[in-house]
């Protein structure tokens, strides 16, 4: 890994415009040779030659099977690649940069089709590969995580900048099954459980943070300008924001009824991740449903 790269500080590179379609080369917390090194040791090498199909849209993810092969996501070593949704450009994928990896965690069909645009040398994972990558390299998925985060910042800021259009209905989130859970509170120390009354803040916008949260018992609320957008019960996970990148706090949470929550800091996440890979898995995948569904709000209003 590149040990000189700073996870929680973004470069210098601007964000992609409001118009522009998001993909995580665009991000200001991507880093090319991290990926590159990642994908490399942990992928396959695939080549592509003009116009050959990568994946097409609404290709569906699954995890083997004797007549369909596992989603793959790509880091491109050479050559370009075109995004298109339906029969129209969407993007372009550049030497450097990673596509397709939003199928592979959330497990969810494919929202856009890729095709060579020249040959191409490219390095591929599905989802098997990607854990085992994540429990090595602990630091790619705070990457990830950072680059997903950067589009819910963009989504959350949008959200917040328009009126309101009647209530929307609040969406009921669990990223952790029991067994993992389970797995996660005895990797942590006896500290981190913590308990809140009910109808009690936990943390506010704008504010510094330290902690994510995972919900034992109970349930919180997150709100955004004013506005309930989810409910967090057993499994479930928030704030994740301020471990993955210090970023300040984008929402308010508090809780619906008296709840009981492990608090987790950057060092504890980082050492959970090399022992428990899944728990990175399941928090990717968390945070693919969460940007799925704020989306969806964003393109209702």
């Amino acid at each position: 890994m590149d040990d000189d790269f700073d996870f929680t500080k973004p470069a210098d590179t601007p964000p992609p415009a409001a118009s522009a379609p998001f993909k995580a080369a665009g991000s200001t917390f991507y880093n090319a040779k991290v990926a590159a090194e990642v994908f490399k040791s942990a992928g396959q090498e695939e080549r592509f030659k003009p116009h050959q199909k990568v994946f097409e849209e609404d290709d569906p993810s699954v995890k083997g099977g004797l007549f369909k092969a596992a989603s793959r996501m790509y880091y491109l070593a050479e050559g370009q690649v075109a995004l298109t949704i339906g029969s129209k450009p969407l993007d372009s994928v550049n030497a450097g940069e990673i596509f397709g990896e939003m199928a592979v965690i959330s497990g969810r069909p494919r929202s856009a089709s890729a095709r060579a645009n020249t040959d191409c040398l490219a390095f591929s994972m599905d989802a098997t590969e990607l854990q085992k990558a994540l429990g090595k390299n602990p630091e790619f998925a705070l990457m990830l995580a950072s680059v997903m985060y950067d589009r819910l910042r963009f989504i959350a800021a949008q959200l917040a900048a328009r009126p309101k259009k009647g209530p929307q209905g609040a969406r009921e989130a669990t990223v952790f099954e029991p067994p993992l859970v389970a797995q996660l509170e005895a990797a942590l120390p006896r500290t981190a459980t913590v308990r809140y009354r009910q109808q009690e803040i936990i943390m506010k916008e704008g504010q510094a943070g330290t902690f994510m949260y995972l919900v034992k018992s109970g349930k919180v609320a997150i709100a955004v300008a004013g506005a309930v957008v989810e409910v967090v019960g057993p499994g479930g996970t928030f704030g994740e924001m301020a471990v993955v990148d210090n970023s300040p706090r984008t929402a308010r949470a508090g809780t619906l009824e008296e709840s009981e929550l492990l608090q987790i800091d950057r060092p504890s996440l980082m050492e959970v991740v090399r022992k428990e890979p899944a728990v990175a898995m399941a928090m990717l995948r968390g945070i693919a449903d969460r940007l799925r569904f704020m989306n969806g709000l964003l393109l209702a209003q």
